[in-house]
């Protein structure tokens, strides 16, 4: 078993939203066992933090670890060999921006998961939803208009599954819940990187979404909706789904549901911005980049009333190709409409409360994993420290495993 302390500590209390002063941290086989203001009377590997600011790993709810392009209908033809290459450089590169743990909303599966929990491959914790779900002509379904199906399988590598009808929805559901999934994911509204459907259209029936939300509960699990519109997310969360992607044109009837709902928003505002800059040069086809537009300045207005209203809030980025390095942009985006702290909960104990994590991530304290950030500042009074890994992350850990440390 491996012991060490993390020594004069200044803890970020993510639910109190406060700095805790001269703190000890004791870890033991990769879990935190107490956080106290006198030093632990235990042998232990020291490691003087020299009074800097303590926080738990980041989490990241919407990624995508194996979307190498912004050009998602290309990967359908790509080798799963080569597209774990990508993936491996990705996971290492986000473990070193902070987040210790990501939810993967199309793409990822048990091998990639397994991969990282058994060291073969570095990265964040991850959780997977395996494919989306996704009706004919929906924001998973990545052939152009042209494509008249010869050659292609239900089942695309990359994106999603196309399913139509009730029973279809079950065995798709079944199907990935079969092969360990976390989450299940429909597309209930049009989106920017499908070639086909429009960013308004109301994607699945009730019945298919009812199926959905029926199938995963069976197996303690919930559903996650891609959903733009207030029409595609009202009906979602009036049958049962736990979590809302996006959302950049809900409105206040939208809020009072999540509210109703207990459910959470995830907003993913910088990946608009990043392919408005660059969605082209990253291989974002034409006709996807001028449906960006539709939404990029709706984000920030959708969030702003989620806020005010109270609405379970999580960070999220969605983030494809190139632009992924753009992580953590949100920070500077959200904390132009939410003070720091509540950015910073949604990217610590908000984030663990969705995935039903709560007291095991996005904490400092006794039980929970060892995920945790030294930081050069405090986030707190500047939210910029976050955006500036290279520099300000002086240490990173993972499940007691130290993957960075520039403190000597």
């Amino acid at each position: 078993m491996t012991t060490m302390i993390l020594g004069n500590a200044r803890v970020l209390d993510t639910r109190g939203g406060k700095i805790l002063d001269r703190r000890h941290i004791l870890i033991e086989d990769g879990r935190i066992t107490a956080v106290s203001e006198t030093r632990p009377a235990t042998e232990a590997a020291w490691i003087d933090v020299g009074g800097r600011v303590v926080m738990p790993g980041l989490i990241d709810a919407h990624v995508h670890v194996t979307a190498a392009t912004a050009d998602m209908a290309s990967m359908r033809h790509w080798s799963p060999a080569y597209v774990t290459a990508h993936a491996a450089q990705e996971l290492e590169a986000t473990l070193l921006r902070g987040f210790t743990t990501v939810r993967d909303a199309t793409g990822a599966d048990w091998g990639l998961a397994k991969a990282v929990d058994e060291g073969l491959l570095v990265g964040p914790r991850l959780f997977f939803c395996g494919h989306a779900l996704s009706p004919t002509g929906g924001h998973g379904d990545m052939r152009s208009s042209g494509d008249d199906g010869r050659g292609y399988s239900w089942l695309t590598p990359d994106l999603g599954w196309i399913c139509d009808g009730v029973s279809e929805v079950r065995r798709a559901c079944r199907e990935e819940i079969r092969r360990g999934a976390h989450h299940i994911k429909l597309m209930v509204s049009g989106g920017v990187a499908s070639p086909t459907d429009r960013i308004d259209s109301l994607q699945f029936s009730e019945e298919e979404v009812r199926a959905a939300v029926e199938e995963a509960e069976n197996a303690n699990l919930y559903v996650m909706v891609h959903a733009y519109t207030a029409r595609a997310i009202n009906r979602s969360l009036r049958c049962g789904v736990r979590s809302v992607e996006h959302g950049n044109l809900l409105d206040e009837s939208s809020v009072e549901l999540l509210l109703e709902k207990d459910a959470f928003l995830v907003p993913t505002l910088s990946t608009y911005q990043a392919l408005a800059d660059e969605g082209i040069a990253a291989g974002l086809p034409q006709e996807s980049y001028r449906k960006v537009f539709d939404v990029l300045d709706a984000g920030k207005r959708a969030l702003e009333m989620a806020y005010r209203g109270g609405v379970n809030l999580v960070y999220g980025t969605d983030l494809l190709g190139t632009m992924r390095r753009r992580q953590l942009d949100e920070f500077s985006i959200r904390g132009e409409i939410m003070p720091a702290i509540d950015v910073l909960r949604a990217a610590t104990c908000n984030a663990a409360d969705l995935l039903c994590r709560s007291g095991e991530l996005g904490e400092v304290i006794a039980g929970a994993q060892a995920d945790l950030l030294v930081l050069e500042g405090d986030p707190l009074a500047d939210l910029n420290v976050m955006t500036e890994a290279e520099t300000n992350l002086r240490l990173i850990m993972k499940g007691g495993v130290i993957y960075k440390n520039s403190l000597t």
